[in-house]
């Protein structure tokens, strides 16, 4: 059955439909989630939370992609959480392990422990950066690189012009460069600054 279906028939009331919807949508919607809280019971508390919020909102839901309204509702419920967060600042993050599902491609068996380990670290250092990020800046990032959408998917994700969009991914990744010379070991040759060895 095809999506458009299915939402027509949860608007009506149809949990299973809606369900299908979930499941359909649930890991794009706890990635963004997990990239922008950097935790991830945060993040499961988030998607958790943005599945309510759209079940309950399905009726405004009008033609469209489900995708992008789901991610800009993840989207809205992280900026809430974050602002929380400020006001009343939690324990540091938990540490990036090997055991999380978001890092399985870390395990390449080609790879001997050293050089495993460098990649975990590299990982680590970009999590960090990426948390360091004002929120608005890490959302923009981690929808264009890390999750791969383009600029006018983020700006209707986002709810923001396609020049702010720009702007805040331009200020991202300069800001992530920045933090990331300071692990400049850890980098391929081929992002690090020209004379760094």
């Amino acid at each position: 059955m095809d999506e458009a279906a299915l939402i027509e028939q949860a608007k009506r009331g149809d949990v299973t439909a809606y369900n299908r919807l979930v499941l359909a949508h649930q890991q794009a919607v706890y990635n963004v989630a997990y990239r922008i809280m950097g935790q991830p019971q945060a993040a499961e508390d988030v998607a958790q939370e943005t599945f309510i919020a759209a079940y309950k909102a399905l009726h405004s839901f009008r033609e469209g992609s489900l995708k992008a309204w789901l991610l800009r509702i993840a989207t809205n419920r992280c900026y809430d959480e974050l602002r929380k967060w400020q006001r009343r600042p939690q324990s540091s993050l938990d540490d990036l392990t090997e055991e999380n599902e978001s890092f399985a491609f870390l395990r390449d068996p080609a790879l001997g422990p050293e050089e495993q380990q460098q990649r975990l670290e590299l990982v680590r250092a970009i999590e960090r950066c990426l948390q360091g990020l004002p929120a608005d800046q890490r959302a923009t990032a981690v929808l264009c690189d890390v999750e791969g959408y383009d600029y006018e998917e983020i700006a209707r994700i986002t709810r923001v012009s396609l020049g702010t969009v720009k702007s805040r991914l331009s200020r991202a990744r300069s800001k992530l460069r920045d933090c990331l010379q300071g692990v400049q070991e850890l980098l391929p040759a081929a992002y690090r600054l020209q004379g760094e060895s």
